[in-house]
């Protein structure tokens, strides 16, 4: 069989800058002239792009492996490549225990993917991969809305995090470059970008900007066709007057994602974090009084080594007063090569549970509460899709909301309407729930 005529179907793992690299793979693959397909079963050629930054992804990562495995070995021939984080961090070990991959590679090689694919040797990149306007992309999220990633790796030193080992020091992409792709998006009828990065309030440093983010942020204001920009996953401690200031823009969703990891003192300073209870209490203010109306979203981390009951009710008391709009609660997992991980694991799987569940039942009577501030209001919702066995209706997002991690707007609509998805309405919210929205289109 022609090598460009075989069939190759990806299956992106982990986050949304993970989903980006799978895209440019998709492109990438696609220019070489492979054929693109979504059924498994059907390939010639198995991906699997990995994440590996805790140990539930590392699950999932190895259930999927096993999986196209089994695919393989029902037509001996198909070729199975696994890249990606999870490689990057434990190669020698995954290739031990699935000897039946063909090819391991890791988060500098995915511009390499197609030589990969047609059986060709890969020699390791010693530097992660960082695309460009110039490397071909296959968008594969909607009609309306796509990520856009602006820098790789990261510079801090959070005790429990393996980011830096994996992926190395923070490097941002030129703003030219970044610019070039937004006005190409645009002018596909992309309605919202969304700038991702590690620690996308970052940006730009490395390469002497000034302003940085904030600096990006008025360049992007002007493209025409744009009408939301959204920036994701920032360090709280480098939020500047001048970001703030550029977010008041009027395309830019004034909305931030600022992981907190947690309250306690203590438990702050073994993470190797900054911000810690009223100190963050009060930087919330500091925010809310320059952006009005701003969203904020925030990561938590509970069970960390050394959170007792006092320093989870320092948590909880934090949480219930900073009243945050979107909130992602995760179970401490300890990762090799990290300094936490000389800390052991001492709060039980159980316990870390019960804890988790005890912030999100909190956050539920929180979230309503936010939520219910919108009844009679009339927003603009980005309206990306029908919903077939309810129509007519359609499901959207406000300025408020980010795509795959928020909640929706679900709007009660009729066909006309349905016709000119995607596209942004006025919509009157009648309904409340703890994460989604009700309304009805409203001239």
């Amino acid at each position: 069989m022609n090598e460009k005529k075989k069939a190759v179907a990806l299956v992106s793992l982990g986050c949304a800058k993970n989903l980006v690299d799978s895209e440019v793979m998709l492109g990438i693959l696609r220019k070489a002239g492979f054929r693109l397909i979504s059924r498994q079963e059907e390939a010639d050629v198995l991906i699997v792009n990995t994440c590996g930054f805790i140990q539930p992804a590392r699950e999932e990562a190895e259930t999927a492996i096993r999986r196209v495995l089994r695919i393989k070995r029902s037509c001996p021939g198909r070729r199975v490549i696994v890249i990606g984080c999870y490689v990057q961090r434990s190669k020698n070990r995954l290739a031990a225990a699935f000897p039946e991959v063909d090819a391991w590679l890791g988060v500098g090689d995915y511009e390499h993917i197609a030589r990969a694919a047609a059986g060709q040797e890969v020699s390791p990149s010693r530097r992660t991969f960082l695309y460009s306007h110039l490397s071909p992309r296959l968008v594969s999220t909607s009609a309306s809305w796509a990520y856009l990633k602006i820098s790789e790796g990261c510079s801090h030193r959070c005790s429990f995090c393996s980011i830096p080992a994996i992926k190395g020091p923070y490097r941002s992409r030129s703003m030219g470059s970044i610019l070039k792709e937004a006005r190409r998006l645009s002018a596909r009828g992309i309605k919202e970008i969304n700038l991702v990065s590690q620690d996308s309030t970052s940006y730009g440093r490395d390469l002497g900007y000034k302003y940085g983010l904030a600096g990006l942020l008025e360049k992007l204001e002007p493209i025409e066709g744009l009408a939301w920009i959204r920036v994701l996953y920032g360090y709280p401690e480098e939020v500047s007057g001048a970001l703030l200031e550029a977010m008041r823009a009027p395309k830019v969703c004034r909305y931030l994602d600022l992981p907190f990891q947690h309250a306690s003192a203590d438990i702050i300073k073994a993470m190797g974090r900054g911000l810690a209870g009223d100190k963050a209490l009060a930087f919330l203010d500091k925010i809310r009084r320059a952006l009005p109306q701003v969203a904020i979203r925030t990561s938590l981390i509970v069970g960390f080594p050394g959170e007792g009951r006092k320093e989870f009710k320092d948590l909880l008391e934090f949480v219930r007063r900073a009243r945050f709009d979107h909130l992602g609660v995760f179970t401490y997992s300890p990762e090799e090569g990290v300094p936490a991980y000389r800390l052991g694991n001492p709060v039980p799987e159980r316990e870390k549970a019960k804890r988790r569940q005890e912030l999100m039942l909190l956050q539920r009577e929180i979230s309503l509460g936010n939520n219910r501030k919108y009844l009679g209001q009339r927003l603009e919702v980005l309206l990306d899709k029908p919903v077939p066995l309810r129509s007519p209706s359609a499901v959207g997002r406000s300025r408020f909301q980010a795509p795959e991690v928020d909640g929706l707007v679900k709007v009660s609509s009729w066909p006309v309407l349905l016709e000119r998805l995607p596209s942004i309405c006025r919509v009157e919210i009648v309904r409340a729930g703890v994460y989604d929205l009700h309304g009805r289109w409203a001239a």
